[in-house]
């Protein structure tokens, strides 16, 4: 298995550790429940080093992204960050991911861990305009620090402003004597905080430094467990759960990201332009039970008479709220919220309910 700039550190602290995308990754430290609710009213820290970079650059490197993703690159400007789309030639999903706009020529793209050589194969073969690329994927380290109390534990370590830099947009500036550290306001969680980017070689000095100025406000090591159901309650896709290759963003509720703007040529435009006025015949959803349950991976949603019209994507037991909750495609006609539809959970049908994420408030 591969391992992060803090793997040991993770053993040392007694992380339950288990694979993940090919490398050894911290599941759990004191339990998900705990760790889900530190970084909900508290500050947690997430290893997510594991994640890929492709920098793009060159003359040629906004033609390219417009080329191979979904949203409109065009809009960007420096120190902003785009979620968008890799979209394939058969209506599916490559990935999603994140762009980075550090300058007009110069393009940092963030992709899934599961997905990096995959991601980086398509980049290249479909790179038809000359554009720089470079995976940097070994050689870039990443902490997501999140939370309510997040911005006060890092504003201790860093003179950047973070309370000047809005959701979505990056600053790159010193962070714990470290020069040149990417300070994104992004994350996964929708409990707020910041994502840093460093060298391998400062990884722990920076992983030292904030635990240290996070201290008094009980800041905790967050593991991959958590890491899923704090996405989950906010509604977030997971790759290879709620989107993938055979998932189109328009079913995906990702509409949004998918912009049909003038010159804007990205791969399978036209048919996806043909679904969107079409309309789909299936949807991703987000549900919570009426029932006592538990929603699992591909478990099959049915209607109230038996009929099954999808199957579960991702689901857990909310920390926050303490029902099930899920997300799932279902026939178009039983997307509406408030409809009643109901989980085959291993032959038993449990009533549950159609919402609209995010189930955390």
């Amino acid at each position: 298995m591969k391992t992060t700039p803090f793997t040991e550190k993770h053993i040392a602290l007694g992380a339950k550790m288990h694979e993940f995308a090919g490398y050894n990754m911290p599941i759990e430290y004191s339990g998900i429940i705990d760790e889900h609710m530190t970084v909900c009213n508290g500050v947690g820290v997430f290893d997510v080093s594991h994640m890929g970079e492709f920098w793009v650059k060159g003359p040629h490197a906004l033609e390219f992204i417009q080329q191979v993703t979904s949203n409109n690159a065009a809009v960007l400007t420096p120190g902003k960050v785009q979620y968008t789309c890799f979209p394939n030639e058969t209506g599916g999903i490559v990935d999603d991911l994140l762009v980075y706009c550090y300058e007009p020529e110069k393009y940092m793209l963030v992709v899934n861990a599961a997905n990096i050589e995959k991601d980086w194969n398509w980049c290249v073969s479909h790179n038809t305009v000359g554009a720089e690329l470079e995976n940097s994927s070994d050689n870039i380290g990443q902490l997501a620090i999140q939370g309510p109390k997040a911005v006060e534990v890092l504003q201790k370590l860093t003179p950047v402003n973070l309370s000047e830099i809005p959701y979505y947009q990056f600053k790159v500036g010193e962070f714990a004597g470290v020069p040149q550290v990417i300070l994104s306001n992004t994350g996964y969680t929708g409990a707020g905080g910041f994502e840093v980017y460093f060298y391998p070689g400062d990884a722990l000095k920076i992983w030292e430094a904030i635990f240290e100025a996070g201290a008094p406000e009980g800041i905790k090591p967050i593991g991959l467990g958590a890491r899923d159901t704090l996405r989950l309650e906010m509604g977030f896709c997971l790759y290879g759960n709620d989107i993938d290759d055979t998932t189109s963003p328009l079913e995906a509720g990702l509409g949004w990201i998918t912009k049909f703007v003038e010159g804007k040529n990205f791969t399978n435009r036209a048919a996806l332009e043909q679904q969107k006025a079409a309309g789909v015949t299936r949807k991703l959803v987000g549900f919570e039970m009426i029932d006592r349950g538990i929603p699992r991976h591909g478990y099959a949603l049915t209607d109230t008479e038996g009929h099954v019209i999808g199957h579960v994507t991702s689901g857990t037991m909310s920390p926050t709220r303490k029902i099930g909750i899920g997300l799932g495609y279902v026939t178009a006609e039983l997307a509406k919220p408030g409809t009643t539809i109901c989980l085959d959970n291993r032959g038993r049908k449990l009533k549950a309910q159609v919402v609209k994420p995010p189930f955390r408030k």
